[in-house]
């Protein structure tokens, strides 16, 4: 089994497990560090594996005095970076992770050597999660019923209970006046006039039924990232890395040995989930 090494730096939880080549993983929106727990065991063979749990998610610390926004995300990212002497690394974001790694990649281009965006647009969220929806729902319904009901619709048609439960209760950490600054944050931000400044190769990967992050969004990355490529997978939702792990994992696999970067310990054969290859 492979250990897991914790550690707290600045207001940001991190684990880290294996050496080797740095893989960064940076979570969604109220969700954390362990929606990217298929990824340990594939990669940490040959890689160390730094999973960050932005500030005011999951275990990190949230103090009311700091900002929960995108800028402050990256630099939450980029003191991890300097704490544990990382160079550059390959930066895979998710969701609003997605967003905060295109903002670090244009930032610090010198930092990242790849770049992988998970369920991510180049601004704010699908029109099914916008602002106005989720900050009312934390009204009405308070942030932890807000998170859930968001979870519910985030996964595809063939997610088991179990996993759904597992992220339902992974998002009930953050408390609400993080989620309104970030959720805010989100919604503002937007790279879309930046895009071509992204010269490392990327690869951007989409759940075929994902409405929060809808494939046209991701469509719009590749096409404007100019060294992308797209991969949507059948049978997942928001989440591909949980839904689909052995044909994410695959995937990330491949997409680091074309550039040669060490590949991953993958199984002989992966279930072919892949609906676009662009």
């Amino acid at each position: 089994m492979t250990t897991i090494r914790t550690t707290t730096i600045g207001d940001t939880v991190v684990q880290v497990s294996g050496e080797g080549m740095p893989l960064v993983f940076v979570h969604g929106f109220t969700t954390t560090a362990e929606f990217w727990r298929e990824q340990v065991e594939a990669f940490s063979a040959r890689h160390q594996v730094v999973r960050i749990n932005l500030p005011g998610h999951g275990r990190s610390p949230r103090p009311e005095d700091r900002r929960y926004t995108i800028e402050a995300f990256v630099e939450d990212v980029l003191k991890v970076y300097r704490a544990l002497a990382i160079d550059s690394a390959v930066l895979v974001g998710l969701s609003m992770g997605g967003t905060v790694a295109q903002n670090f990649t244009l930032s610090f281009p010198e930092r990242v050597r790849a770049l992988v965006l998970v369920g991510a647009t180049p601004h704010g969220l699908g029109a099914d999660v916008n602002v106005d929806n989720v900050l009312k729902a934390i009204d009405d319904l308070g942030v932890v019923a807000a998170s859930q009901k968001v979870i519910e619709r985030s996964f595809g048609s063939v997610a088991s209970p179990a996993l759904i439960d597992f992220a339902k209760n992974d998002v009930a950490q953050t408390p609400a006046f993080v989620a309104r600054q970030a959720i805010t944050s989100l919604n503002a931000s937007d790279s879309r006039a930046r895009l071509g400044e992204i010269r490392v190769p990327t690869l951007v990967v989409v759940g075929e039924e994902d409405i929060i992050t809808p494939p046209s969004e991701s469509q719009t990355l590749a096409n404007n990232i100019p060294n992308s490529q797209l991969h949507s997978l059948r049978w997942a939702g928001h989440f591909p890395m949980l839904e689909q792990p052995e044909t994410f994992n695959r995937l990330l696999g491949d997409f680091l040995a074309r550039h040669g970067l060490p590949p991953s310990r993958l199984r002989e054969e992966a279930p072919s989930n892949l609906q676009q290859n662009v």
